[in-house]
Parts: C-alpha cells; sequence; structure tokens
C-alpha cells in the first residue's frame, strides 16, 4: 500500500473504488465480456450528462477524432485547423484521413486557440484556396475554450467543428453548453489519468443523426446493425452486412461497467480537483517568478484536468531544473505539451520551424504541471507547495 504521506507523489492517479470493483466483477461473473448491455447503458447516462442526443462509446479517445473526423467527410481534399499545443492524437486522427493540417497558435495567456488567430488562419486559407472543412478546438487541462467566437467563426467560413473535450468532462463553456456539445461533435477521453476513466476509452458525442448512424456503423468493422448479442439472444439472427470496410473500435462491457461507475463520481471528483487548484493558488500566488492558470473560482469554468504553472526568469531557475529538483524532493511533475509544429513528423512534412508559432513555442519552454488528482491528501498537497517554495528558493 502507498503511504500518500511519504511515499512518491505521482503526476497522477486514478481513483477506483469499491463500486468499481463491483461493476467489474458483475461484468466478469455475467458471462459477456465485450460490447452489449453495459456500454448501452454507458451510451444512455452520458448522453443525458451531457446533453447530447447521441452518445457512442469507443476504445480511445482518438478513435473517437478519427471517427468523427470521418463522417464529417473529412479527406485527402480536406484541411483541419487545430492547435500545436496538444496531444498528437489530436491532429493524427486527420493525418489517418489525409487531411492537411493547419496549425492555429494559442493565445498569449492560456493554453487554448486562439480565435483571432483562427479568423487570420481562415482568411488565410480561403485566400490560397486551402478548403478548410473542419476546426479541431482542444480544450487544454480542462479550460474551455472561447466556443462562441470559434463557432462563429466556422460557420462563417463553412466549416464544421469537432471538440476535443479530452480533459474538459464535466464543465461548460462561455455558451452554456456542456464542453464537447457545442460543435458538430465532440470527443471525451476516458484515458487512465483523465477526469473519469475506464482504463483505455472514449466518447463521441452528437446531435447530428446521420453522423452518429456513420459512427455506429464504422467503430465495428462496418456492418450495417448492432450485432453484440447474436450469440446469446433467442431473437437475434445470425445474418449481417459488412457495408463498409470500417475499423475495430468498440468498448467493452468491462470498461463501461467502471464508466458508469465513474460518471456518478464526476462531479466530486471535480469538487476535488478544484480544491486542491485553489489551495495551489492560494499559497503560490504570490511567489516570483510563477505564473499561474487561471484562478479558482472565477466565473469561468475549468475542469481542472491539469494545473499547469509558468516559471519565468524572475524564478531564478528553469523549467527543466525545476522537474528535476522536484523529482529529488518527492514530486512527480508533466510537461503538457511539446508543440506538435516540432516534433519531426509536422515539421519536417509541412517545412515549419518554434517560431511560426510563437506563442506555443514559448510557453512550452517554461510549462509544467503538477500532481492534481481526487484522493490527494492535505499533506500531499502541501508537500508539493513545500516542494515548489523550497526549489525556488
Amino acid at each position: 500500500m502507498m503511504n500518500r504521506d511519504t511515499d512518491f507523489i505521482p503526476f497522477a492517479l486514478p481513483s477506483l473504488g469499491k463500486e468499481e470493483e463491483e461493476a467489474a466483477l458483475r461484468v466478469i461473473r455475467s458471462g459477456w465480456l465485450t460490447t452489449g448491455k453495459e456500454t448501452t447503458a454507458f451510451e444512455e447516462e452520458f448522453a443525458e450528462r451531457v446533453g447530447a442526443r447521441y452518445a457512442l462509446a469507443l476504445n480511445s479517445a482518438t478513435a473517437g477524432l478519427h471517427l468523427g473526423l470521418e463522417a464529417l467527410g473529412i479527406g485527402p481534399d480536406s484541411a483541419v485547423i487545430t492547435t500545436p499545443y496538444t496531444f498528437t492524437a489530436t491532429a493524427e486522427a486527420a493525418r489517418y484521413l489525409g487531411a492537411r493540417i493547419v496549425f492555429c497558435d494559442i493565445g498569449t495567456s492560456g493554453f487554448n486557440m486562439d480565435p483571432e488567430i483562427l479568423e487570420k488562419c481562415l482568411v488565410q486559407c480561403q485566400s490560397e484556396g486551402i478548403k478548410v472543412k473542419a476546426v479541431l478546438p482542444v480544450h487544454i487541462g480542462g479550460e474551455p475554450c472561447r466556443m462562441t467566437e470559434i463557432i462563429a467563426l466556422a460557420r462563417r467560413f463553412g466549416a464544421a467543428v469537432l471538440e476535443d473535450a479530452a480533459h474538459a468532462f464535466p464543465v461548460k463553456s462561455d455558451d452554456g453548453r456542456w464542453t464537447g456539445t457545442s460543435g458538430e461533435v465532440g470527443v471525451y477521453s476516458f484515458y487512465a489519468t483523465k477526469t473519469i476513466t475506464t482504463g483505455e476509452g472514449g466518447m463521441l458525442v452528437t446531435d447530428d443523426e446521420k453522423l452518429a448512424a456513420r459512427v455506429r456503423v464504422m467503430r465495428l468493422h462496418g456492418i450495417d446493425r448492432t450485432i453484440w448479442d447474436r450469440y446469446t439472444a433467442d431473437s437475434s439472427g445470425w445474418s449481417y452486412s459488412v457495408v463498409e470496410a470500417g475499423y475495430k473500435y468498440n468498448m467493452t462491457d468491462l470498461a463501461a461497467a467502471i464508466g458508469r461507475e465513474q460518471l456518478k463520481k464526476a462531479g466530486t471528483f471535480l469538487d476535488e480537483r478544484r480544491k486542491i487548484a485553489m489551495e495551489y493558488s492560494a499559497a503560490l500566488e504570490c511567489i516570483p517568478g510563477l505564473i499561474l492558470p487561471g484562478i479558482p473560482g472565477e466565473e469561468k469554468e475549468h475542469a481542472w484536468h491539469l494545473y499547469i504553472i509558468g516559471i519565468t526568469s524572475d524564478a531564478g531557475t528553469g523549467r527543466d531544473e525545476l522537474i528535476e529538483r522536484l523529482r529529488e524532493k518527492g514530486v512527480g511533475t508533466s510537461v503538457h505539451y511539446i508543440p506538435l509544429h516540432v516534433m519531426p513528423y509536422y515539421r519536417d512534412l509541412y517545412s515549419l520551424q518554434p517560431q511560426d508559432f510563437p506563442n506555443a513555442w514559448e510557453r512550452y519552454k517554461i510549462s509544467l504541471s503538477l500532481p492534481i488528482f481526487p484522493g490527494m491528501s492535505s499533506s500531499q498537497v502541501d508537500r508539493v507547495i513545500e516542494a515548489v517554495k523550497n526549489s525556488l528558493g
């Protein structure tokens, strides 16, 4: 057993209890492990939670991004605008389909796509004859993007919007809608470190019946009907048709059962993360050389999946040195993210330089994420705070 008062504090830990154990055992004892009734129930409960007409469970958020873009008709003749300040899955899903990636820089504060810069990107693409079919904003760290402006710009230029809400469940954007539900498609992640988890998994939501139908077919081999119960139900026929070259992206009942219990706790988990963020901000706000994320408790919502700080020259130490000092003091950290435009694949494909997206590049060089997860003890939070203070002298 981990001693939370003295052992190394990891950057993130899932919060799983007896309810998840019992749910997993229920599925194991049922004799049916793959997609089935638990998955259907999880979809229905999630759709109701975020106010979406359809929710489709998948084996990852990456699968959701891929299927969502495919359903929107993204292909080699298309361009997708997204942020360079994100994990590679956001952009690679569009590359699976042969689409061109157009990066839009983040703002000078925060980590999200900047609507003013987005407008310039859309205008430039239009002038160069580049067909932008989708805009793909990412709610980094759990801070909602300025969706009212992003949606308006996308509509003006005839582009669809797919939200990468992997970090941002369960909070609302500035338009009053749950993150992930402002555009045509929204995608959530249930990876082990996310705000709720199924170990691996994701959910795609949409209000569009045709998009939902397309995703439903493509997530399981392009088969034209639900066939998960064909081995067990008396009334289920054995025949089916393959109507597309689909994928193997379905969620298992074992994962869905865990997800259903996590969904019940999502609000409590958010309260715990918000409390930790408030304690960090209160203790660190007066330290020279630190840039803190938005102040917890402000009117704007935040899921606090990540608590990202910045280290300026006034701190007397660099980001990498601080990470090492914190590690030596038993505190785990991470960096979110190395911008995609400096990764060899995108750099070479589009002949990009670090300064092509200066805001993303400069924020990356000074940023690191502190531990924040449900179940952190008060002594752990205090240890992180003291470690940061002592590491900065």
